[in-house]
């Protein structure tokens, strides 16, 4: 059983910055691309940021590129978000995991990031 524990969210303002954290284990994390996800209120889930295994190749949606940087800690388990210049659209639950996504993938709780205007 995978478990994906994310954390690091909170209340900032625009222009804010914060650092989101997935811890994960009960898989080998170092083998797989990781991705981070979001999903705002009355909205779809969607794709923020991905990083290769080793951390070589990373991509990012349009709507956060050049203000999000995705990385990761293998030694720790560790996936990262480092959020600027954060916008009110920003606002959403935060999710990480295993890339490409199952069939039926299984989430974590995720985490609250609020950006006010």
């Amino acid at each position: 059983q995978v478990q994906r524990v994310e954390s690091g969210g909170g209340l900032v303002q625009a222009g804010g910055s914060l650092r989101l954290s997935c811890a994960a284990s009960g898989r080998t994390f170092s083998w797989y691309t990781m991705g981070w996800f979001r999903q705002a209120p009355g909205k779809e889930r969607e794709f923020v940021a991905s990083i290769s295994w080793n951390g070589g190749t990373t991509t990012y949606a349009d709507a956060v590129k050049g203000r999000f940087t995705i990385s990761r800690d293998n030694a720790k388990n560790t996936l990262y978000l480092q959020m600027n210049s954060l916008k009110p659209e920003d606002t959403a639950v935060y999710y990480c995991n295993e890339l490409p996504l199952a069939t039926r993938p299984q989430w974590g709780q995720g985490t609250q990031v609020t950006v006010s205007s």
